[in-house]
């Protein structure tokens, strides 16, 4: 994609508009966070306890990887963040109690040591501010006391969009998904009658379905 490396190379962003719903959102709803950088060569690392997880996997983000040693660097460049921008990473677990196996590696100079605990991981953000070039760093722990197994409206719906881009890859990550899942999971979403971009996906994932 020569737009996204154009954007990645100048720190920049990038927007494909076709629709006047597109142009509402990118030249007006989110014109402002593209134009004021509240945070610069922004990264996240998530360390998952092995006593509660013991395999994971980042969907998607292929090409937004960084080598573990690179987070602590700040000469390595990573993206930024505009004021009022979210961003969503989605983990696929396996529990420490699930039956599935998991690949292992046999060290032959470290051994792993499980620490018990009630964390189920560890977030790390590393931040620079827009006219500075040393980094700073926030930590988060989570545990068990902010478990839920009810999930909100915006996860189902980003759960629903990253399906959705499995499918259109043919990820061999999928499973048993498909869009008639993504479809029943989404409809019923109170926020998908009110929400006029929830709608337009609504109406791709039914065009897929025929």
């Amino acid at each position: 994609n020569k737009m996204e490396a154009l954007a990645d190379n100048g720190n920049g962003n990038y927007a494909y508009i076709d629709t006047i719903l597109e142009a509402r959102k990118v030249l007006v709803e989110e014109m402002g966070g593209t134009l004021l950088t509240i945070a610069k060569d922004v990264k996240l690392q998530v360390e998952f306890n092995p006593a509660k997880v013991k395999g994971y996997r980042l969907v998607g983000y292929e090409n937004r990887m960084l080598n573990d040693e690179d987070f602590d660097d700040d000469t390595k460049d990573a993206g930024e963040m505009g004021a009022g921008h979210r961003v969503t990473a989605l983990y696929e677990i396996i529990p420490a109690d699930s039956a599935a196996e998991v690949g292992s590696t046999d060290l032959k100079y470290q051994q792993s040591q499980v620490v018990e605990s009630d964390e189920w991981l560890n977030i790390k953000i590393r931040y620079k501010d827009p006219d500075q070039d040393q980094s700073k760093l926030l930590s988060l722990a989570v545990d068990s006391s902010q478990e839920s197994h009810i999930t909100s409206e915006s996860f189902d719906f980003a759960s629903g969009v990253a399906e959705f881009g499995m499918l259109l890859r043919d990820s061999q990550f999928i499973g048993n998904g498909s869009y008639e899942n993504i479809y029943g999971r989404i409809v019923g979403l109170s926020s998908a009658k009110t929400d006029p971009y929830k709608a337009e996906f609504l109406s791709l994932v039914e065009m897929l379905m025929e």
